[in-house]
């Protein structure tokens, strides 16, 4: 019984031929059933010359594959090994669901000695030149390409907007509502306030006016005093100058 390591040259002083296709012929001979004939290879020997090999797909076979555009012609270019050894295996791998009491093994065999490098060459005809071209605009393309949209996409519209943009937009819109009045007046009703109390802080102000932070600010700096200092500190307070309260209020 062969062991496992042992090799079946019965064919080992059978000539082989060794060739090479293109991709997409040998996707077209992959898909195809096992009983089409995928194509027909015709061998014209003239005494004094090399054999001119040719071969011509089965457009059944192309059609079959899902793939029309695809050159049927093609010639067979031979080139000598006489240089060189080559040999082909083949190797047969065991079912490993069988049920046989002896267990199956791998198995190795010399299935001939390579007489002749053969390759595939699509003859030069326009459906070829064609093919080429498609193929050639398609590596060109790129992979990533601008493209315009005319409506709104869900995958790149905000879900959500951040609390504090939310925020700024809404004290943007209540102090945009708020109207600018003549300075005077923002000072009379300064004056009116300050009678009340003596310390007041912006917010306050602003409410009590509603004139824009920026714009009271400015007023707020021509008749009264910031302090920096407890227990009064970030409080405005009028300037002496404009103060109408007597001491006992004080």
């Amino acid at each position: 019984m062969p062991g496992e390591r042992d090799m079946d040259c019965t064919n080992a002083a059978r000539g082989v031929w060794l060739v090479k296709v293109p991709k997409y012929l040998s996707n077209i001979w992959d898909k195809s059933p096992s009983d089409m004939q995928v194509g027909k290879m015709q061998i014209t020997k003239t005494p004094g010359t090399k054999p001119n090999v040719t071969f011509s797909l089965n457009p059944e076979a192309a059609k079959f594959a899902k793939n029309e555009k695809t050159v049927t012609d093609y010639k067979l270019a031979i080139s000598s090994v006489s240089a060189q050894s080559l040999v082909v295996f083949s190797q047969t791998v065991p079912n490993q669901s069988s049920d046989s009491v002896i267990p199956e093994t791998s198995k190795l065999s010399l299935e001939g000695r390579v007489v002749q490098r053969t390759e595939f060459r699509p003859v030069g005809d326009v459906t070829y030149m064609n093919l080429k071209k498609e193929q050639i605009l398609k590596a060109a393309q790129p992979t990533r390409m601008v493209q315009q949209l005319d409506k709104i996409v869900n995958n790149y519209k905000p879900v959500a907007d951040h609390k504090h943009n939310v925020d700024y937009q809404k004290q943007k819109k209540a102090e945009g509502k708020k109207m600018r009045e003549g300075k005077e007046k923002v000072m009379d009703m300064l004056f009116q306030a300050f009678e009340k109390h003596q310390y007041y802080n912006i917010k306050d102000l602003v409410g009590i006016t509603q004139q824009p932070v920026a714009y009271l600010k400015e007023i707020l700096k021509d008749v009264c005093n910031y302090s920096h200092k407890n227990p009064h500190k970030n409080m405005w307070e009028l300037k002496p100058e404009y103060r109408h309260y007597n001491k006992e209020s004080e």
